[in-house]
């Protein structure tokens, strides 16, 4: 798996951030809501249409992300 077959770009949905596909949730949500504490399973309970994979690939968008921006600094 890749964060690509479950991360989605649309300007129609959620103004282009990336979202979990078939879903309006964002990388960003995800992410802050691990950030401020929250553990996978609370996330799991509080939104059922996510799985471990959905957000195991939210980190691996995040990582990509940042690889592209190191690289275009240095």
């Amino acid at each position: 798996m890749t964060w690509q077959d479950r991360i989605s770009v649309s300007p129609a949905v959620r103004s282009g951030k990336p979202c979990i596909k078939g879903t309006r949730i964002t990388v960003y949500d995800v992410l802050e809501y691990l950030a401020g504490g929250m553990t996978e399973g609370e996330i799991l309970r509080d939104f059922p249409d996510l799985t471990r994979e959905d957000i195991r690939a939210t980190f691996a968008f995040a990582a990509a992300r940042e690889r592209r921006v190191g690289n275009s600094v240095a």
